[in-house]
Parts: C-alpha cells; sequence; structure tokens
C-alpha cells in the first residue's frame, strides 16, 4: 500500500476540518463570542496596561534566568571537559555582559 493516497486522504480531511470550524465560529452570535467568565468587556487593549519600562525589564530578568539554566548543568561538563567548557561560559557570560552594560546605558536600572 502506497502512502500518497493516505497524505492525500488526511489532506482533504483536515482541509474540511478547518473549513467546518471556521463556519461553526462564524455563525457565533454576539453573545456567544464574549469571553465566558471574564467579567465585563475591558476599557483599555491588554498592550496599553503595562508602561514599557518593565517589559526591558522583564527581558533582562530572562537573561539572567537563562545564565542560571545554562550555568547549572555547566557544572557537570566542566568537570569532564576542563579548559574548552571554561572558554565556551567565558564567551557566553560575555555576551550576556554585553547586554546588561547596554541596559545600562539606556538607564534600565534607575527608576523614575
Amino acid at each position: 500500500m502506497e502512502i500518497v493516497p493516505w497524505i492525500i486522504i488526511i489532506g482533504v480531511l483536515s482541509v474540511l476540518w478547518i473549513r467546518g470550524v471556521h463556519s461553526v465560529q462564524r455563525s457565533a452570535t454576539a453573545p456567544q463570542q464574549i469571553p465566558f467568565l471574564g467579567g465585563g468587556t475591558p476599557d483599555t487593549h491588554a498592550w496599553q496596561r503595562y508602561h514599557i519600562r518593565y517589559y526591558s525589564m522583564t527581558l533582562l530578568f530572562i537573561a539572567f534566568e537563562m545564565e542560571m539554566m545554562f550555568m547549572y548543568p555547566w557544572a557537570v561538563v566542566f568537570v569532564e571537559e576542563g579548559g574548552k567548557a571554561m572558554m565556551e561560559m567565558g564567551m557566553f557570560l560575555a555576551i550576556l555582559s554585553i547586554g546588561i552594560v547596554y541596559a545600562w546605558r539606556e538607564g534600565l536600572f534607575r527608576w523614575q
């Protein structure tokens, strides 16, 4: 049995499924389209609620978290690899340091 007919059958069924779901969503009434148990309608858009400085602080937090996520397994690899692992971690920390210096120059650490 060849695989090509099965791919065609699965493709046709997928297209029919997507069109069916799309037609059901399009025919929903206005009360059905509002969020369930979400309270009232929002006054502002979700992106307008937070000041932009929180996003840059979040990116900095993620950078530190990625550093820790890579340093814990690196400690195990360092025992086996030695100097090569030390050089790789040095390059990784140098790249993160450039990000921290950039954030410092942009005034990210000054809360106003």
